[in-house]
C-alpha cells in the first residue's frame, strides 16, 4: 500500500509516526508552508515536515492545493501524486481544503460499501457531532463529557462522508484542548493504523452519518478569548480550558494584558460588579462573574512564562477591588 500523508500539527504528526512505526509505505507528506514561531518570529516547519525530514520522506507544502489558487506549487502537487501511483491519502489536521481533484487521485482501497476509499480522515470527534475545524476545543467549551475519534471516508462535503471506525474517550474536569487533543492524538493514530490494514485486506465497514445531532465547531478566532464577566463563571473556566494553547483567553488589567490557563468555577455569589477581583491568594484568584466566582490558578503576564497563582503574585500583586476588563478600544472604530 503506497500512501500521501497530509497534516501539519503535533496531533497529526503522531499518526504520521504510528504509520511509519507499522511499516506501511509512506511515499509524500503534504503539510503546511513554514510558518513564524517563538519569540524571534522565525520561520519553522510544522511538526509533520519535522518528521517526515526526519524519516527521509518526500515533503511538499503548497500554500494552496486548488489549482485556481495555488499556482505552480499546486500543480506539482498533483502532478507527483498521480506519479507516485498512490493508493490512498490520509489527512489529519492538514488546515488546507483538499479539492475534489485531489481527493480524486489515488487509485483507492476496496469498496467498503460507500465506494472506492481514495481518502480517509482522522477527525477529533465522534461525528455527526462538531463537524469542522476545531472539533476539540468546541466539545470542552460546550461542556461536553465524551468525545472521540471518528476515521471517516473523506468526500467533498465538510466532514460528511461515512465513518469508518470510531472510539469514545471521556472529557476529564480538568481537560484542556492541550491535553485532550494530545489523548485524542494517542487514539487516532492507533485507529488509522488499523483501518489502513482492514482496507487493504477488504475489511473496512461504512457507516453514513446520521442526519440528527450534526454541530459544527468553527475555527477559532483571537476575538473570542477575551473574557467577558458578565455571563456564568462556568462558561468562562470551560473556556479557559478549551481555548488553551490558542488563542488563550485572557482578560485587561489597565493596560496590561493577562492570558488566564487554569481556572474552575466556584458557586460563591458575591454583591461585586462582574470582572471584581474578591480574592487574591497562593489558592487562586477569585474574579467575580455574572453567576458564581471564576478561580484563576495558572496564568501568564505579557514576556513572562506561564505560572501559578503563587507566583503570579510575588512579581505581580493584585488587590481585592481592582477590576479586570474586555479587549481594548478599536482605534478604527
Amino acid at each position: 500500500m503506497r500512501i500521501v500523508f497530509a497534516g501539519t500539527p503535533e496531533f497529526a504528526a503522531t499518526a504520521l509516526q504510528a504509520i511509519v512505526a507499522a511499516g506501511l509505505e509512506v511515499v509524500l507528506v503534504l503539510t503546511q508552508p513554514d510558518r513564524p514561531a517563538g519569540r524571534g518570529m522565525k520561520l519553522a516547519p510544522s511538526p509533520v515536515r519535522q518528521l517526515a525530514l526526519a524519516h527521509r520522506i518526500e515533503v511538499a507544502a503548497p500554500q494552496s492545493l486548488s489549482l485556481h489558487k495555488g499556482g505552480e506549487a499546486a500543480v506539482a502537487a498533483h502532478s507527483r501524486m498521480r506519479s507516485l501511483r498512490a493508493d490512498v491519502l490520509v489527512v489529519a489536521a492538514y488546515g488546507l481544503i483538499l479539492p475534489q481533484a485531489v481527493l480524486d487521485i489515488p487509485r483507492g482501497l476496496p469498496d467498503a460499501g460507500c465506494g472506492r476509499i481514495t481518502a480517509l480522515n482522522i477527525h477529533g470527534s465522534l461525528l455527526p457531532r462538531w463537524r469542522g475545524a476545531a472539533p476539540v476545543a468546541r466539545a470542552i467549551e460546550a461542556g461536553d463529557t465524551a468525545t472521540g475519534i471518528t476515521i471517516m471516508q473523506m468526500e467533498a462535503g465538510l466532514d460528511s462522508g461515512p465513518m469508518l471506525l470510531a472510539e469514545p474517550t471521556p472529557i476529564l474536569a480538568d481537560d484542556s484542548a492541550a491535553t485532550l487533543s494530545a489523548r485524542l492524538a494517542t487514539i487516532g493514530a492507533r485507529l488509522i493504523v488499523e483501518a489502513l490494514r482492514q482496507g487493504a485486506a477488504g475489511r473496512l465497514k461504512a457507516l453514513p452519518q446520521r442526519a440528527e445531532g450534526v454541530t459544527y465547531a468553527h475555527k477559532l478566532d483571537k476575538h473570542e478569548a477575551w473574557l467577558d464577566f458578565a455571563v456564568d463563571a462556568g462558561v468562562l473556566a470551560r473556556r479557559v480550558r478549551a481555548f488553551d494553547p490558542f488563542p488563550a483567553a485572557c482578560t485587561r488589567r489597565g493596560n496590561t494584558t493577562l492570558k488566564f490557563w487554569r481556572a474552575h468555577a466556584s458557586p460563591d455569589r458575591v454583591q461585586a460588579p462582574p470582572g471584581t477581583v474578591i480574592a487574591a491568594s497562593a489558592s487562586g484568584l477569585h474574579i467575580a462573574c455574572g453567576d458564581g466566582t471564576l478561580v484563576v490558578t495558572e496564568l501568564q503576564r505579557p514576556g513572562s512564562r506561564r505560572m501559578n497563582t503563587a507566583d503570579f503574585l510575588a512579581g505581580m500583586p493584585i488587590a481585592v477591588g481592582e477590576v479586570f476588563s474586555g479587549p481594548p478600544p478599536d482605534p478604527a472604530a
